[in-house]
């Protein structure tokens, strides 16, 4: 018989957990590994915005040490809801907005607050840590799998046949860890959706919300445009709640500010709870990142910048599995839209070097790390099939000079494979 709770006895670990120490074993051994497993950012190559970081330092010499509001500092809601006027045309009040400690605690709030033992939650696989929150929850979980075709991506005509007394609806645009985007037609496909299921339930009966992830909304490349729902259907503002922050879209995943946007009421209550749990940004970084968010031409001048590092890294690693793909290997990529992730193709099971037979995907993994010492996220780590071929590689920590010789590399292991 257990002796801790069930959530603690049935919780599944990270995959990317698992996957990073073992490459941290590998690299502490002397390897080289090419990780680009992480969601994250090497300050070397992507540091904060220099305005963000004096701001932070700043705070903390002026000793700004002690307790935040719960809800978050009010010239910080403040700087929020003016900065997403002005990206997105957005209308928020300083009560429609709480601050947090980063996505996480916001997700896992708007969860507690939404859904019921047993509610149906509806997302799509491959994605970020959903599952885990509907299992944290005990919610029900109702899967879409998705595919290339549809940019892993789901749609309307997915989500149609279980919408019914479904509670929330969870999308990540720019997703993680695909890298790729909702264009403009499904997104209103699927607020249409959402609002006729709302104008359907009876009155007092609860309503279907959206969890609306734009994370890495400010991180799109070329002719991609990142949609939101309020913005495409205003009446979708009373189901909506965003969830956003400083974190990816100024490298500044270690500074801890995020917020959400939503109904008051709901705001309100995934206040009370967090409160409980102390779920909070730094005081300093909250009074920093009041500061900073105004500076409209710094943040301009710095995502210009940011943009064009990420976006040719993406570049170059794509067009080089298109050579190898070229060459004959099996291997693909879909193209780069947006955030900090490249989807990748390693179709190499039921393959031998000889020595070692690739059965499953997760040899494939191995050997790649082993034989390429590259190191990526299979996307079973997100939700997807055991044996999707597909996997995410990270350009946050990638180093330039690195990238030839990591596709040499490969392509070295993949000549092995027949």
């Amino acid at each position: 018989m257990s002796q801790l709770s069930h959530l603690a006895e049935t919780l599944i670990g990270s995959e990317i957990v698992r996957l990073g120490n073992e490459i941290n074993a590998r690299i502490r051994k002397g390897e080289k590994i090419y990780n680009y497993t992480i969601g994250d950012f090497d300050p070397e190559i992507f540091p904060i915005p220099k305005e963000l970081e004096d701001l932070i330092v700043k705070a903390y010499q002026n000793r700004y040490t002690n307790y935040p509001p719960a809800e978050g500092l009010a010239e910080l809601r403040t700087a929020v809801a003016g900065f997403i006027k002005d990206t997105q045309g957005l209308d928020y009040a300083n009560n429609e907005i709480l601050i947090a400690s980063g996505g996480r605690p916001l997700i896992y709030g708007l969860f507690r607050t939404i859904v019921n033992k047993g509610d149906k939650v509806i997302y799509a696989v491959p994605s970020w840590n959903n599952n885990h929150y509907v299992h944290m929850n005990g919610g029900a979980h109702c899967v879409i799998d998705v595919h290339p075709a549809q940019n892993f991506m789901p749609t309307a005509a997915d989500i149609a046949p279980h919408i019914q007394g479904a509670s929330l609806i969870c999308l990540c645009t720019p997703q993680n860890p695909t890298g790729t985007t909702l264009d403009r037609v499904e997104m209103e496909n699927i607020c249409d959706l959402i609002l006729d299921e709302n104008m359907q339930r009876e009155p007092g009966e609860k309503k279907l919300y959206l969890m609306f992830d734009q994370m890495y909304g400010a991180l799109t490349y070329g002719d991609t445009e990142h949609y939101n729902p309020v913005s495409l259907r205003p009446e979708m503002k009373q189901y909506t709640v965003f969830i956003d922050g400083l974190s990816k879209a100024f490298a500044a995943t270690g500074v801890r500010v995020g917020w959400a946007l939503g109904p008051a009421n709901v705001i309100a209550k995934m206040k009370a709870l967090l409160s409980h749990v102390g779920a909070w940004a730094p005081m300093a970084e909250q009074k920093a990142a009041a500061e900073f968010l105004v500076q409209k031409d710094v943040i301009s001048k710095y995502l210009v910048h940011f943009k064009a590092g990420l976006e040719e890294r993406l570049w170059l690693i794509y067009n080089g599995l298109m050579s190898l793909q070229e060459k004959g290997y099996n291997v693909d990529a879909v193209t780069p839209q947006a955030a900090i992730y490249l989807t990748i193709k390693l179709d190499l099971s039921g393959k031998t070097d000889g020595e070692r037979m690739l059965s499953s995907q997760a040899d494939v993994t191995d050997y790649i790390l082993s034989q390429a010492k590259l190191a990526v996220v299979p996307f079973y780590a997100f939700g997807a099939d055991a044996q999707s071929p597909w996997y995410r590689l990270s350009i946050g920590t990638c180093k330039k000079e690195d990238i030839n010789v990591m596709l040499d590399k490969l392509e070295t292991a993949l000549q092995k494979l027949h």
